[in-house]
């Protein structure tokens, strides 16, 4: 698991990047992802919470602002291609289990996240789809 840490990041491609600065990552993921996205040929243009998508939350049925983590255009063997990606840890893009061993707080937190990023998510694809996008999820098993 990668530790907590957030911070700024100082692209050493900067003109790829669109979007405001300073560029702040808020995971050990997300700093490996920007790196990723500054390092790496294919990558076009990137922005990091430049997309607001709207979603209606299971738990108050009112309807929020999700920014997600990043837009990417990639050069790929099909053409240019636009995602829009959210970086999470593998654990949290799976339902949530009871194994035993976790407090009912715990359990219930745990919940209630996976009740708002799935409708975050679904709301990121439908999003997506209309523009012509891909919606994905990147973990650290696609960044290793």
């Amino acid at each position: 698991m990668y530790p907590y840490k957030q911070g700024i990041f100082k692209p050493e491609a900067p003109q790829k990047y669109v979007g405001s600065l300073p560029i702040v990552y808020r995971s050990g993921l997300e700093l490996k992802f920007d790196r990723w996205c500054d390092r790496n040929g294919k990558v076009l243009q990137w922005g990091s919470e430049s997309t607001i998508v709207p979603y209606t939350s299971p738990l108050d049925g009112r309807t929020h602002r999700y920014y997600v983590d990043y837009v990417l255009v990639l050069k790929t063997d099909k053409g240019i291609v636009k995602y829009i990606v959210e970086v999470k840890p593998s654990g949290q893009t799976q339902p949530p289990t009871n194994n035993g061993n976790k407090k009912k707080s715990t359990i219930l937190y745990e919940q209630i996240q996976w009740a708002k990023n799935t409708c975050k998510w679904a709301a990121a694809r439908e999003y997506a789809n209309k523009k012509g996008w891909n919606f994905i999820i990147i973990t650290e098993k696609d960044l290793n």
